[in-house]
């Protein structure tokens, strides 16, 4: 049977069953400092459902986190939103105060930071961390605060004798299996996960991930997994958002855009996994680098690294173009708004001629 959540003040009404849990319209984060003002994500638009589990991927400084943190609300100086919407749960996130956003937070939406060591308390044990955040939300009884915290971290497969351990006494695996057992201690409807697997070895990846998948089926809750490894996302995620220089380059369902990639940098990235198995391919990966946000290309941002470049492609940007069940920003799709498409690799070199050493690579994760 599924936890029940802890006493305390009553949480706003679940959405409807068949609602979107969070609704992100047009959304636009800028950076305003002194020489000039940085559009870190630029009108980024989707909707999650009950129990759905997105994965945002692309390079570093794509806007992935930023645009985490304009969702969850914990933007700081000199970033803040400059357009859109963040609707959760029927409810506008954006201009909330720091006492609405506090009764929302951990109980209906919680936050799963990239770096556990940092972002865990180094002077308090584990179960002090635990028994804050519960008292936050009206839970007094040390009864129910211990019995919850024990319950918790024995879903994540940590033994509850560790509720007296410190941060720094743990693992890496351990530390951030805690950071998601105290994510789950009002089982919320929304967890948002910032590259949780970032400092871990592969097996490690491996396990937290597959721990992450069955909490979500028993508790039905909504994911956002940011990360920049697209095969760790493969067999666990129901779409897929490729990011690139704060814009959305693809979104889509992860199995289509893993089989058939429609922009040239989600193929790119794609091709720079290797094959632990199967003949040998070359290993081609996407030259050059991200541009500079501040200075961003006039037409398409991809068009200087992009093997599929055509002179329009420089001349103004493209928009999103819907193809099939994918949303996909290139102008080789332009004409394809609401009909099948293969991958723009298709008949080439591209990744469509080694899928099944992509396969393999993905599956090892």
């Amino acid at each position: 049977m599924p936890a029940r959540r802890p006493r305390g003040p009553a949480a706003p009404a679940p959405p409807p069953a068949t609602g979107s849990v969070l609704e992100v319209g047009d959304l636009s984060v800028e950076y305003i400092l002194d020489r000039g003002t940085i559009t870190a994500v630029e009108h980024v638009s989707f909707d999650l459902d009950p129990g759905e589990f997105i994965g945002i991927v692309g390079e570093s400084g794509c806007g992935k986190s930023t645009l985490l943190f304009a969702i969850a609300q914990l933007l700081a100086p000199p970033a803040e939103i400059t357009g859109g919407s963040v609707i959760f749960k029927g409810r506008s996130m954006v201009g909330l105060t720091d006492k609405q956003l506090a009764a929302v937070r951990w109980r209906d939406l919680s936050v799963v930071m990239q770096s556990a060591m940092n972002a865990l308390n180094p002077v308090k044990s584990i179960g002090a961390q635990f028994k804050d955040a519960m008292r936050a939300h009206g839970v007094s009884s040390k009864q129910e605060i211990a019995g919850r915290s024990a319950e918790v971290l024995k879903m994540v497969g940590i033994d509850p004798v560790h509720l007296k351990s410190y941060p720094h006494q743990l693992s890496g695996g351990m530390r951030q299996r805690s950071m998601i057992a105290m994510a789950m201690l009002f089982t919320p409807d929304l967890v948002i996960m910032d590259e949780p697997t970032s400092a871990l070895d592969v097996v490690a990846q491996r396990s937290l991930m597959v721990q992450i998948k069955e909490l979500q089926r028993e508790f039905g809750f909504a994911v956002i997994f940011v990360t920049h490894d697209m095969s760790l996302v493969s067999h666990f995620s129901d779409r897929l958002m490729v990011m690139y220089a704060g814009q959305v380059a693809e979104l889509g369902a992860t199995r289509q855009v893993f089989d058939s990639p429609l922009h040239p940098y989600s193929a790119g990235l794609l091709d720079a996994f290797p094959s632990i198995r199967g003949p040998k391919v070359h290993l081609s990966g996407i030259p050059g680098s991200p541009p500079d946000l501040a200075r961003p290309p006039h037409g398409c941002r991809f068009a200087p690294r992009c093997p599929k470049v055509m002179a329009r492609c420089e001349a103004a940007p493209p928009d999103l173009y819907q193809v099939g069940g994918t949303q996909v920003r290139c102008y080789l799709h332009e004409g394809a708004s609401g009909g099948d498409a293969g991958s723009w690799a298709s008949g080439s070199g591209g990744p469509g001629s080694q899928d099944a050493g992509n396969e393999d690579a993905r599956s090892a994760l």
